[in-house]
């Protein structure tokens, strides 16, 4: 069950906003305090609209039964080998249902350069926001959103990056944030991962590196349709 209480605290934030996701977040801040994950909590992540189905198209495409599965997980929110599985028409079918036809075309433009079924490529490259308001992204709604990796400095601060947009590209920038956190499991020195301000796990180097990876790739991609 790992996989699903890691994936309840990517979830955490926007739920929290009332941005994604059921009407339960005392619910699944009580799975996440409490570092328990059972059949409730899958159904409550079963209802997160944008993530959800990306869950199933990676677990699918890779031969994985169960789209919780920790491997899975990772996949969508940092990024790894499993993406690279997802072929191009798998990824179109999946998006080709919830785009309107007319924005199709320069999704299909993204494909063949290397686009991939994470959350970094979704947030960058999907100019509405998913959620219960289909609104557009900003750049600072987008830095938000998207999953960044940064270092502990500080009880409430982390030296991270900030997405920021000059002579017409999206690019990002050295920052410090002040962050907010439900289960205090890090110290200064540690490496961690950010959602909408919340700190959502601790990660190694080598994670933080994947994250950075896919991160770069998916701006790459918005960038070529600015």
């Amino acid at each position: 069950m790992n996989g699903l209480w890691r994936c309840a605290r990517y979830a955490f934030a926007p739920n929290y906003l009332k941005y994604c996701g059921p009407d339960k977040n005392q619910e699944l801040k009580g799975y996440i305090s409490h570092k328990q994950a059972d059949l409730g909590l899958k159904n409550l992540l079963d209802d997160f609209a944008a993530m959800h189905p990306y869950l199933k198209l990676i677990a699918r495409e890779n031969g994985i039964s169960d789209e919780f599965d920790d491997r899975v997980v990772s996949a969508y929110w940092l990024g790894n080998q499993l993406l690279d599985k997802v072929t191009m028409k798998g990824f179109f079918e999946h998006t080709k249902k919830r785009l309107p036809a007319k924005e199709l075309t320069w999704f299909e433009a993204k494909l063949q350069p290397g686009a991939k079924p994470n959350h970094a490529f979704h947030v960058l490259n999907f100019i509405t926001r998913t959620g219960h308001r289909a609104v557009s992204h900003t750049v600072e709604s987008m830095d938000h959103c998207r999953i960044s990796a940064g270092q502990v400095t500080g009880k409430l601060t982390v030296k991270t990056d900030r997405l920021v947009y000059r002579a017409g590209k999206l690019k990002l920038v050295p920052a410090t944030k002040t962050v907010k956190n439900l289960v205090n499991d890090f110290t200064p020195g540690d490496w961690v991962t950010l959602h909408w301000g919340w700190v959502c796990e601790k990660i190694n180097r080598q994670q933080a590196k994947r994250l950075d990876k896919y991160t770069a790739l998916a701006l790459r991609l918005a960038n070529q349709s600015i």
